[in-house]
């Protein structure tokens, strides 16, 4: 039997549609858009402003708020260093919750050694109904007259916890505070608009949402406010200058029509998703005794992405049942940080013990997956969880 893949938040294969779109960009119209002084050149160009109004309009930004990057960890990084190296930003603190992806959480660790003052929310703990969730109020509480920067995830790519960004994205409008958000597993999952929501940087990702790897965004607000970023890469010029380099127009043809399918097919995708979720969990649960939900209800599609499951399994060793459940690809804490021996920062941001945290696993079902290969996943881990606590009895 082929493994069956059950890992979409750490990538996601890529649709044949959105190939489909991207393989005229290989062969036919594979000119530099910068080069406008010909029809090659143009076309190119025509195809990267046609990809930024396809995003734009699914987010309620405008096409010249949509910045190209080479994906999310970039994304996160030109928002944090561009608005914390810029001379005239309001002060050097940053508020931030300890659950968010490292991507956010590294960078500000460098800025944290050159003298920022950098605060880290902790969410609701494990034993609360609403475990991964980020109270308003802490965050208006750590605000203060030197904070520049507030940046919270919107989904969490582990627990799938959704926060309420718009309430804090009205608390950062209120204070003056420039608000970014990592929309990542969010952007074609939920309905994201960035007036909504309040934010002034966005960034996400087309490997997320059945798109290519090696391409993403950055929304950057141009009014109320205009949001000025030192750029990080120099070079070209292009995008404003905010991001030098030769376009990835492959990349972009895809990323757009990734996220144009995403928003389009969402309602029932997301339907038929959580019911797979369901199933899974169920099953396991029947199976399995001492299964422990990590992160909120599975039951609120406003708390939590309709394809994430993680949880934990008393009385088994963590990196035993990784290697007994080979037969399905699932995740043991995020794919970034899985060279990582320490145990999952989000899980233990939720006040996790050391050993469930590393007993847990991570489902991310997708676009692709089926009822019977769940079937197949519920006896995989049942079969290994029976069996490893056979060897310790």
């Amino acid at each position: 039997m082929p493994p069956i893949y059950f890992d979409n938040h750490a990538t996601t294969q890529v649709d044949p549609r959105v190939v489909e779109v991207m393989l005229p960009t290989l062969a036919e119209i594979y000119g530099n858009p910068s080069s406008v002084g010909h029809v090659f050149g143009e076309a190119a160009k025509e195809l990267v402003e046609q990809a930024q109004q396809t995003i734009a309009s699914r987010v309620g930004a405008e096409a010249g708020e949509i910045v190209f990057t080479s994906g999310a960890t970039e994304s996160n990084n030109l928002a944090i260093a561009g608005v914390l190296n810029q001379r005239r930003r309001r002060g050097d603190h940053v508020v931030t919750l300890t659950t968010e992806h490292k991507a956010v959480l590294d960078p500000l660790e460098q800025f944290e050694q050159r003298g920022y003052r950098v605060t880290r929310l902790s969410p609701k703990q494990a034993d609360d109904p609403m475990a991964g969730l980020i109270d308003v109020d802490q965050v208006r509480e750590a605000i203060g007259p030197e904070t520049a920067l507030v940046s919270v995830m919107l989904a969490n790519n582990e627990i799938g916890v959704i926060q309420p960004i718009a309430e804090i994205g009205r608390l950062c409008k209120e204070q003056g505070v420039l608000f970014h958000c990592d929309a990542t597993q969010a952007v074609g999952k939920i309905p994201v608009d960035v007036q909504a929501l309040r934010v002034d940087l966005m960034s996400f990702s087309a490997h997320k949402v059945y798109g290519p790897k090696g391409v993403g965004g950055l929304y950057v607000r141009k009014k109320d406010p205009r949001v000025r970023l030192q750029p990080s890469i120099f070079g070209g010029g292009q995008q404003r200058g905010l991001r030098s380099g030769t376009l990835n127009v492959t990349g972009i043809v895809g990323l757009a029509e990734a996220v144009r399918l995403g928003v389009a097919e969402m309602e029932s995708e997301n339907a038929r998703i959580a019911q797979l979720r369901s199933q899974l969990w169920a099953g396991l649960q029947e199976r399995i005794s001492g299964v422990h939900l990590n992160g909120p209800p599975l039951d609120d599609p406003r708390v939590r992405l309709a394809g994430n499951l993680n949880f934990a399994v008393e009385k088994v060793d963590g990196e035993a049942l990784m290697m007994n459940v080979r037969e399905i690809a699932v995740s043991s804490g995020s794919a970034c940080t899985s060279a990582n021996p320490q145990p999952s920062h989000v899980l233990r941001g939720l006040g996790l013990s050391e050993d469930l945290t590393r007993s847990s696993l991570r489902f991310g079902i997708g676009r692709f997956n089926t009822a019977d290969q769940v079937e197949i996943a519920i006896e995989v881990v049942a079969n290994a969880v029976a069996k490893l606590r056979k060897l310790i009895a």
